[in-house]
């Protein structure tokens, strides 16, 4: 193996893992089961929603002309023909020149092309008594207006959210096909790992990037199996991507990226399959790999909790949205730099900032300092075309 990485910039790195994303797998499932789920297919609606005329206020049904001219000093006097029950499968029909009550969601009987408000009109024994116009339309929702029969409702890709779980259940759809959760190994390398739970002696530090990675790819609607932590010993690193491979559709290593002699993560790799690439014009996150085994990805991500995670948000997270068939939508809002961001042509900068009173402030620290996590709201992408930023500048950050 070369002592050496070969960088490449950010966008060909998202593109070679989003070429070796496993294509996203499908099952049907109950809707009641299908929150945060990714659709593997579009949802439609069965038949016209809503499936009649009704009222969007509780009213009068009316033939909108009959009320023309109305006003509080001379209203137009109508006679009430009954009312319209919810739910009911005839809502019947009214002459010209007469109306009849109907609920809020209520059907609108044949002859009405809108509702009176209840507020605007007064019922006097059989008669109501309507106190402003109505327009052809008005307070009434026409069947289809929401969604037409076959018109899809819901694209594949989309993650679905209680709206959309109610939406769905509005067109019928009961059961709905969604992707599979991706299952993610997760693998900690370094003798100075331990686990959450030691207390660590001189020179160790307890397994954060096990964690950090399980929640990132969790809440992208992905499945962590843990495999544990890894010394940095070749057989033994092999062994355990070996079974991670076994059973998961990608790998995730953190620690023993970066170049020398002890960081067996590339050459392991190689082994067993391909280093597509090693090392990402990124900052932080440079010694980042990028390989297959088996047909599988395998992303090598820096040691450091700060830089892995901005791994995860600039790479991984890519190739998660491939596997599902979602696009990656980001949390973001504009603000203005409270101080300068340098960075170096050629490099994309993820520099982590807090923002308070639409104001971004860097949020900088010594390599490898968890602090910067906790204390920052998100990140601003400096391209790798600019020096940076100045203060003053708006810049668009990316919320964690």
């Amino acid at each position: 193996m070369s002592l050496f990485l070969s960088v490449v910039p950010v966008s060909e790195a998202i593109e070679v893992v989003r070429r070796t994303a496993p294509l996203p797998g499908c099952e049907d499932i109950p809707l009641k089961d299908a929150l945060h789920r990714a659709l593997a297919g579009d949802v439609c609606a069965d038949s016209d929603i809503p499936g009649f005329d009704r009222s969007t206020v509780d009213g009068y049904a009316v033939a909108a002309a009959d009320t023309t001219g109305a006003s509080e000093a001379i209203p137009a006097m109508l006679p009430c023909r009954g009312r319209v029950g919810m739910g009911s499968r005839d809502a019947g029909s009214i002459s010209p020149g007469a109306c009849k009550y109907v609920p809020t969601g209520g059907a609108l009987p044949r002859g009405a092309d809108a509702v009176v408000m209840i507020e605007h009109a007064e019922q006097i024994g059989d008669d109501v008594l309507v106190h402003r116009p109505v327009a052809p339309g008005e307070n009434v929702v026409s069947r289809g207006e929401d969604f037409r029969a076959g018109e899809v409702v819901l694209e594949r890709g989309r993650v679905l959210s209680p709206r959309d779980i109610g939406v769905a259940a509005a067109v019928g759809a009961g059961r709905v096909s969604v992707a599979t959760v991706p299952r993610i190994g997760i693998i900690s390398t370094g003798n100075e790992v331990v686990p959450v739970a030691a207390t660590p002696g001189p020179g160790e530090v307890r397994d954060a990037n096990s964690h950090l990675a399980g929640a990132f790819v969790t809440e992208r609607g992905c499945r962590p199996v843990y495999f544990g932590i890894v010394r940095d010993e070749r057989a033994a690193l092999e062994k355990a991507i070996s079974s991670a491979l076994d059973t998961c559709d990608v790998v995730l290593v953190s620690g023993g990226s970066s170049k020398d002699e002890r960081d067996n993560t590339a050459a392991v790799i190689a082994d067993l399959g391909k280093v597509l690439v090693h090392g990402i014009a990124l900052a932080p996150g440079k010694p980042t790999i990028i390989g297959t085994a088996r047909g599988k990805p395998i992303i090598g991500l820096p040691g450091h909790p700060a830089s892995a995670f901005v791994v995860l948000v600039a790479i991984v997270d890519h190739l998660l949205a491939a596997m599902l068939g979602t696009t990656i939508s980001r949390r973001t809002l504009s603000a203005r730099l409270r101080q300068n961001i340098p960075s170096t042509r050629g490099r994309e900068d993820y520099v982590r900032v807090s923002v308070r009173d639409g104001e971004a402030v860097p949020v900088f620290g010594k390599s490898g300092l968890l602090n910067t996590l906790v204390q920052s709201d998100g990140v601003v992408r400096v391209p790798a075309s600019s020096e940076g930023f100045e203060v003053g500048e708006e810049v668009e950050v990316i919320l964690w």
